[in-house]
């Protein structure tokens, strides 16, 4: 075995206490023990070696949340497989492109899915099966096959797992994540956050995505503490279980849907952290949640690409609307066109540097040139198409996406500017300012709101309010009225959705 192994399975088997409680169920049972995910993880790894899968291999996986999916994805670390989860939600358009771009090996799927498409595939691949209540033909052959012990020596630099983007500006890209950059960010945070082993890990988060793989189950795995894993979310089961956890991480649709539910501060009396991340949380969600817990939400900013790159301190003040500093071994810059620094407090492009940031697209190298700097002292960075500011004390604020800034008449409109405005307003429960085509300014500003109960705002109204506090050209020359923003899985609002909605072009 190498000296030098980075393998992100062999770091959390190195203090690994086989007798420790992993999976918890609703009554603080123990369901499964590291012991547990340590042989079946093996099993796994035997029998995906026995089917012919070599190291670098990719091993795809559509399946819904389970012990067995995890035992899977360790069993994939251990026998140096990439892992490629998928949302379970992707039809088979979107699936036909994954599975030709990637070329996987293996393709784990639900006994229910249709597997009609994969035959007019360019690449075809085996498939098995594998249910949420962990039985299936991959079940079956891998408790008849034998355990492989050995943790592949897997370099910094190998890929552990590729994730696709999630293509709003063109077909998905697989970002390539390696095992330095998981074992990097997994320390970073256990430190960060003051992870041990007597932490209590509520998962609700889909595993599919970085924030409930990478974050919410490395952190325990690296600490050998106890996880209470839900399916799914649900608020009112949230509330239940909160009494017997530590730790909760959620998007901002969980926080405001368990203050609709309401929650209180003694359902949250054993709760240390809850962090949210994801997508931006509202201004008045940070402040309705002090208010109706008593605690404080961590916000924290990361990114398929990188992981997690800032987090609003453990100990010390939360800035409401950032996402806190760099975190240790992390560089961000708020940068001009030009490459410049822009001054304290104004918006640029983000950059990026640090470990935990990933390589590069698998099989792109087009397009991972074009996401790095390579020149000089910047050398490394990677753009990440976020425009933010960066105040005096390095706290990170994130102004919105890149291709969601508004040029109107020449001049940059930045939507969340807007948004902070409307949101504050009586009437309002939350925005989203999307610039519509427009043939004499390039793009018109305009708002989408989704009102109160109580709303009796106007168009004219929301028009009128904004103009005694903006400039005109970034007052929104139309406001539409919506039940609710169109989000992904994350929860991110899908502003290319909204544009094409109340498309065709503004013409007054």
């Amino acid at each position: 075995m190498s000296l030098n192994m980075t393998n992100l399975y062999h770091v959390f088997s190195e203090h690994l206490k086989a007798e420790k409680p992993l999976f918890l169920n609703r009554d603080q049972q123990c369901e499964a023990t590291y012991g547990a995910l340590d042989s079946r993880s093996a099993q796994y790894a035997g029998a995906l070696l026995k089917a012919g899968l070599e190291p670098g291999d990719r091993v795809a996986v559509q399946i819904e949340k389970s012990y067995e999916n995890i035992y899977l994805y360790c069993g994939c670390l251990r026998a140096g497989l990439i892992y490629l989860p998928l949302n379970t939600a992707y039809q088979a358009s979107e699936l036909s492109h994954f599975i030709n771009d990637a070329k996987p090996k293996l393709f784990v799927i639900d006994p229910a899915a249709s597997t009609a498409h994969l035959d007019q595939l360019d690449h075809q691949v085996q498939t098995l099966t594998l249910d949420q209540e962990g039985f299936g033909s991959l079940r079956d052959w891998v408790d008849a096959s034998p355990a492989h012990q050995e943790i592949f020596p897997s370099q910094n630099h190998d890929v552990a797992v590729i994730v696709y983007t999630s293509g709003t500006t063109g077909l998905p890209k697989g970002a390539m994540i390696s095992h330095g950059n998981l074992v990097s960010n997994v320390r970073t945070l256990r430190s960060a956050w003051g992870w041990t082993e007597h932490d209590v890990m509520l998962h609700t988060l889909p595993i599919f995505h970085v924030h409930g793989l990478f974050v919410g189950l490395h952190l325990p795995l690296l600490s050998n503490s106890p996880v209470i894993l839900m399916a799914s979310f649900n608020a009112d089961s949230v509330i239940k279980a909160l009494p017997h956890a530590t730790v909760f991480m959620g998007v901002p649709t969980y926080y405001t849907r368990l203050l609709s539910s309401g929650i209180s501060p003694k359902d949250c009396a054993n709760m240390r952290l809850f962090t949210s991340g994801s997508a931006p949380l509202l201004s008045q969600t940070f402040t309705d949640w002090e208010q109706a817990t008593g605690t404080t939400i961590l916000e924290r900013y990361g990114m398929t690409e990188t992981g997690m790159n800032t987090s609003n301190p453990l100990e010390g003040q939360r800035k409401k609307g950032t996402v806190g500093p760099p975190l240790p071994g992390v560089e961000c810059r708020a940068v001009d066109a030009s490459g410049m620094d822009v001054a304290p407090g104004e918006t640029g492009d983000l950059w990026v540097r640090g470990e935990n940031v990933f390589h590069g697209y698998w099989q792109n190298a087009e397009k991972t040139a074009e996401s790095f700097t390579d020149q000089g002292p910047v050398h490394g960075f990677f753009k990440t198409g976020d425009l933010a500011s960066i105040d005096p004390e390095g706290y990170v604020t994130i102004v919105g996406r890149n291709k969601d800034l508004i040029i109107s008449g020449g001049l940059n409109v930045y939507p969340k500017e807007i948004e902070l405005l409307i949101d504050q307003l009586d009437g309002v429960l939350e925005s989203a300012v999307i610039g519509l085509p427009h043939p004499d300014f390039g793009e018109s500003v305009c708002a989408v709101i989704v009102p109160t109960r109580e709303n009796d705002r106007s168009e004219d109204d929301i028009i009128s309010l904004l103009k005694a506090d903006i400039a005109n050209f970034k007052v929104p020359k139309h406001v539409f009225f919506i039940p609710e923003l169109p989000r992904n899985t994350m929860g991110k609002v899908q502003k290319n959705e909204l544009r094409t909605r109340f498309s065709p072009p503004i013409t007054s």
